[in-house]
């Protein structure tokens, strides 16, 4: 889907004092955007021209499945939320609402729903977990640890082991970081994901090149995985290359990527390179791109000048 994307703040070069807090913030955010995303996958939305129930195909377990996995999450919040008002008492409505908020980025209702479910000892192993990943969105990171600290040993799973790691990386415990990390991808099926939070992970350490090698494999597991494409060119612009990275990308990714190494670049003091980068990214999107523009306009200006 091909989103003119909105002018953001691109992360900025490490440095000593005051540069260094402003990367580490920029970085932080990235983490947030990269992680919380093993189980999420892209599936067809229910047609509202179509019933489901129709004929008593589908069973109610199925469509609450179904209704989990549907492309739109709003239309799954609505479900549940009607589910849950009609049946309050049944704790996979409720588990399903959560889940639901979860993905429609709802995070302080899904917290809210999960903390019901906790109140109401209702909840299963997996509803701490996912609530864990919740409350790391909302930077409660007190409530995360604990509900981290909550879960058995012997829930052994990716998910577990990245939860972890970014508890881990939040400590700045690199060696206890690494180590979910290499559990967190010795055993998921596609690592991608996991890759991509860890090559973030060394971004917030400075270790650059370490990054971006980790970038490429995230992308070599998924190179569908924008984050990581966009995760890759960031630090090697960091580094100082603002060449694109020979991977495949969407019109739409290219533009967003060259914008961002642009906006790193122009932060550098590299105005000319910015130029180039904010006009290609202008020819590169399918549709107008205002906040290159916007940038552009600016940097001409102040060219001539």
């Amino acid at each position: 889907m091909n989103k003119t994307p909105k002018a953001r703040k691109a992360p900025v070069r490490r440095a000593e004092g005051g540069e260094a807090m402003r990367a580490e913030r920029a970085i932080a955010a990235l983490m947030m955007l990269s992680a919380v995303g093993l189980a999420g996958c892209d599936t067809p939305s229910v047609s509202e021209k179509q019933d489901p129930l129709k004929g008593d195909i589908i069973d109610e377990a199925n469509l609450t499945q179904l209704m989990l996995q549907a492309g739109d999450p709003e239309e799954s919040v609505r479900y549940f939320e009607n589910a849950v008002a009609r049946e309050p008492d049944r704790a996979d409505f409720r588990r399903g609402l959560a889940q639901s908020y979860s993905r429609a980025k709802r995070y302080p209702e899904a917290a809210r729903i999960y903390q019901e479910l906790l109140a109401l000892k209702q909840e299963e192993v997996v509803d701490r977990l996912d609530y864990a990943y919740v409350a790391v969105r909302l930077d409660r990171w007190n409530d995360a640890s604990a509900l981290a600290a909550s879960l058995p040993a012997s829930l052994d799973t990716p998910r577990r082991h990245l939860l972890d790691a970014m508890l881990a990386d939040h400590a700045k415990d690199w060696e206890a970081a690494d180590r979910a990390y290499e559990r967190a991808e010795a055993q998921s099926t596609a690592p991608a994901e996991v890759l991509n939070n860890w090559g973030v992970s060394k971004m917030a350490r400075g270790d650059l090149p370490d990054a971006s090698r980790t970038f490429e494999r995230a992308i070599s597991y998924d190179s569908r995985l924008f984050s990581a494409k966009n995760n890759l060119a960031i630090s090697r612009a960091l580094q100082g290359d603002f060449r694109l990275p020979i991977v495949p990308m969407t019109d739409s990714e290219r533009a967003t990527i060259q914008y961002n190494m642009g906006v790193i670049a122009q932060q550098n003091g590299e105005l000319r390179i910015a130029r180039g980068l904010y006009a290609a990214a202008l020819q590169s999107h399918p549709r107008y791109y205002q906040a290159a523009a916007d940038r552009l306009a600016h940097l001409d200006s102040a060219i001539v000048n």
